[in-house]
Protein backbone atom coordinates (compact mmCIF):
# COMPACT_ATOMS: atom_id res chain seq x y z
CA UNK A 1 0.00 0.00 0.00
CA UNK A 2 2.94 2.53 0.89
CA UNK A 3 4.54 1.66 -2.57
CA UNK A 4 1.22 2.47 -4.12
CA UNK A 5 1.40 5.99 -2.36
CA UNK A 6 4.44 6.38 -3.06
CA UNK A 7 3.97 6.16 -6.83
CA UNK A 8 0.83 8.27 -7.01
CA UNK A 9 2.61 11.14 -5.35
CA UNK A 10 5.70 10.88 -7.85
CA UNK A 11 3.11 11.52 -10.52
CA UNK A 12 1.25 14.43 -9.56
CA UNK A 13 3.20 17.57 -10.59
CA UNK A 14 5.69 19.17 -8.89
CA UNK A 15 5.75 23.08 -8.77
CA UNK A 16 9.77 23.26 -9.72
CA UNK A 17 9.78 26.70 -8.46
CA UNK A 18 8.98 26.41 -4.89
CA UNK A 19 11.06 27.93 -2.28
CA UNK A 20 10.97 26.68 1.13
CA UNK A 21 11.25 29.10 3.37
CA UNK A 22 13.04 28.93 6.66
CA UNK A 23 9.52 28.84 8.81
CA UNK A 24 8.71 25.68 6.41
CA UNK A 25 6.30 27.22 4.16
CA UNK A 26 6.32 27.31 0.78
CA UNK A 27 6.59 30.48 -1.83
CA UNK A 28 7.10 30.90 -5.34
CA UNK A 29 7.14 33.76 -7.68
CA UNK A 30 4.60 34.95 -10.03
CA UNK A 31 4.79 37.79 -12.43
CA UNK A 32 7.83 40.00 -12.30
CA UNK A 33 7.03 41.33 -8.41
CA UNK A 34 4.51 39.09 -6.73
CA UNK A 35 5.01 36.49 -4.54
CA UNK A 36 2.78 33.46 -3.88
CA UNK A 37 2.90 31.75 -0.66
CA UNK A 38 0.99 28.62 -0.51
CA UNK A 39 -1.80 27.34 1.79
CA UNK A 40 -1.04 25.90 5.59
CA UNK A 41 -3.32 24.69 7.80
CA UNK A 42 -3.14 26.96 10.93
CA UNK A 43 -0.55 29.20 10.41
CA UNK A 44 -0.84 33.02 11.10
CA UNK A 45 -0.87 35.58 9.01
CA UNK A 46 2.59 36.87 10.06
CA UNK A 47 3.55 33.27 8.93
CA UNK A 48 2.66 34.20 5.13
CA UNK A 49 4.83 38.08 5.81
CA UNK A 50 7.65 35.60 6.86
CA UNK A 51 7.55 33.64 3.97
CA UNK A 52 7.07 36.42 1.34
CA UNK A 53 9.89 38.51 3.02
CA UNK A 54 12.14 35.36 3.00
CA UNK A 55 11.65 34.44 -0.81
CA UNK A 56 12.03 37.84 -1.41
CA UNK A 57 15.68 38.19 0.57
CA UNK A 58 17.07 34.60 -0.21
CA UNK A 59 15.84 34.35 -3.38
CA UNK A 60 15.03 37.44 -5.16
CA UNK A 61 18.10 38.93 -3.16
CA UNK A 62 15.83 42.11 -1.90
CA UNK A 63 17.67 44.49 0.54
CA UNK A 64 15.97 44.55 4.00
CA UNK A 65 14.39 47.96 3.22
CA UNK A 66 12.69 47.00 0.00
CA UNK A 67 8.66 47.20 1.18
CA UNK A 68 6.09 44.20 0.60
CA UNK A 69 2.43 44.58 -0.01
CA UNK A 70 -0.18 42.10 0.37
CA UNK A 71 -1.87 41.97 -3.12
CA UNK A 72 -4.62 38.98 -1.75
CA UNK A 73 -7.35 40.89 -0.68
CA UNK A 74 -8.93 39.97 3.56
CA UNK A 75 -10.35 37.75 4.58
CA UNK A 76 -8.31 34.92 2.69
CA UNK A 77 -10.53 32.02 1.40
CA UNK A 78 -10.46 28.76 3.45
CA UNK A 79 -7.36 26.51 1.68
CA UNK A 80 -5.89 29.88 -0.27
CA UNK A 81 -2.53 31.05 -0.20
CA UNK A 82 -1.82 34.51 0.27
CA UNK A 83 -0.33 37.02 -2.58
CA UNK A 84 2.40 39.40 -2.03
CA UNK A 85 3.66 42.30 -4.16
CA UNK A 86 6.38 44.56 -4.44
CA UNK A 87 4.49 46.89 -6.58
CA UNK A 88 2.77 49.23 -4.61
CA UNK A 89 0.10 49.63 -6.99
CA UNK A 90 -1.02 46.27 -7.27
CA UNK A 91 -2.10 46.01 -3.21
CA UNK A 92 -4.92 45.23 -1.46
CA UNK A 93 -6.64 47.69 0.31
CA UNK A 94 -5.89 47.46 3.74
CA UNK A 95 -4.58 44.25 4.07
CA UNK A 96 -1.51 45.32 4.97
CA UNK A 97 0.28 44.61 8.73
CA UNK A 98 1.88 47.65 8.92
CA UNK A 99 -0.73 48.86 12.04
CA UNK A 100 1.42 46.91 13.98
CA UNK A 101 4.22 49.61 13.87
CA UNK A 102 5.97 48.46 10.81
CA UNK A 103 7.01 51.79 8.93
CA UNK A 104 4.81 53.62 6.39
CA UNK A 105 1.41 53.54 7.17
CA UNK A 106 0.51 52.44 3.30
CA UNK A 107 -0.06 48.58 4.07
CA UNK A 108 3.37 47.83 3.49
CA UNK A 109 6.23 46.06 5.79
CA UNK A 110 10.02 46.16 4.68
CA UNK A 111 11.45 42.50 3.93
CA UNK A 112 14.08 42.77 6.79
CA UNK A 113 10.84 43.21 9.17
CA UNK A 114 8.70 40.20 7.65
CA UNK A 115 12.23 37.83 7.89
CA UNK A 116 13.44 39.60 11.63
CA UNK A 117 10.19 39.64 13.07
CA UNK A 118 7.52 37.45 12.15
CA UNK A 119 9.95 33.95 11.13
CA UNK A 120 9.21 31.78 13.81
CA UNK A 121 10.80 28.25 13.46
CA UNK A 122 8.12 25.90 13.65
CA UNK A 123 9.10 22.72 14.58
CA UNK A 124 6.18 19.39 13.90
CA UNK A 125 5.98 16.91 16.86
CA UNK A 126 6.10 13.16 15.66
CA UNK A 127 4.99 11.50 18.73
CA UNK A 128 6.51 7.99 19.58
Amino acid sequence: MRAMILVVLMLLPAQASAFLARNGMTAHGSGPADIVVDYRAGRLDTDYWCAAGDYARRVLGLAGDTRLWRASPKPRGAGQGIVFTLDETRKADGAGLSHFGAGPRDGSISVGMAVGSYCRLIVPFWPD
